[in-house]
């Protein structure tokens, strides 16, 4: 063979080995549809392990306004995510916001899935809420709060308690692993005979005790002792909160215990 024919050949293969192992825009787009396609669903293992999707990623099927009727039209669907819009509001409030809840109430559980928050944003994951409109008429009126929070920027993050991952008003994280705001972090809560954990980014950043008496004792010392039906049910509805700020939730799954 000519030389000049074997240095053609050779810069052919050395081009084809340099596309091949250096990451480009395919591959990048190969994992983002990978993600894309995975994301709010369940796999055959989980299924076989009882988890079930509180969001299909498509509908607000499964949701509703607490007290009743449909979620507002404020909470939308974007890019696999369910996220409250900001951007009309009436009076400080977002127009077509409110808190929602799931339909189904859930005793002993566990609960996944993912959340961000927009710079200086607050919203809260409530659970066991009693949805009693003739008693309660909010949903932090009887259900516990994983907090969601921009640690960096708002002013919540100033106060002991109140802070991202804390059981809120009640149990500080015993370790800080949220990421900043715009950032998906992965949150658990799982709830077993009275045994309440936290879980932010595969930490345990909460474990306590539900229904005992320093359970009483640490409701009687916060915000919540003028509540009496607080922290008091033992099954009730999963609550995504509006707190005037976006904030998004995606890949939810729950599993009864």
């Amino acid at each position: 063979m000519h030389k000049k024919k074997l240095l053609w050949l050779a810069g052919i293969i050395l081009i084809a080995c340099n596309n091949s192992s250096t990451p480009g825009k395919k591959d990048s787009d190969t994992a983002n549809i990978t993600v894309t396609a995975t994301m709010n669903t369940l796999t055959e293992q989980q299924k076989t392990e009882g988890w079930q999707l509180l969001f299909d990623g498509q509908s607000m099927k499964g949701w509703h306004q607490y007290g009743g009727g449909p979620a507002g039209e404020a909470w939308k669907i974007a890019d696999g995510a369910l996220y409250l819009d900001t951007t009309n509001k009436k009076d400080g409030k977002i127009a077509g916001g409110g808190d929602i809840v799931t339909d189904e109430e859930f005793e002993n559980f566990h609960l996944k899935l993912e959340w961000k928050i927009a710079p200086a944003g607050n919203s809260g994951i409530m659970f066991y809420v009693n949805e009693d409109t003739s008693v309660y008429k909010r949903p932090y009126e009887t259900g516990p709060e994983m907090q969601v929070l921009d640690n960096e920027a708002h002013p919540d993050a100033k106060i002991q308690k109140h802070r991202a991952g804390d059981l809120y008003d009640l149990i500080s994280c015993s370790k800080e692993t949220v990421k900043p705001a715009g950032e998906w972090n992965q949150a658990e809560i799982k709830c077993a005979d009275g045994k309440l954990d936290f879980y932010l980014n595969g930490e345990n950043v909460i474990s306590t005790t539900l229904w005992d008496d320093n359970w009483t004792q640490m409701v009687a010392a916060s915000k919540f002792k003028q509540w009496p039906g607080f922290g008091t049910f033992r099954k009730g509805k999963i609550c995504l909160q509006d707190h005037d700020n976006t904030v998004w939730y995606r890949n939810i799954a729950v599993k009864k215990l």
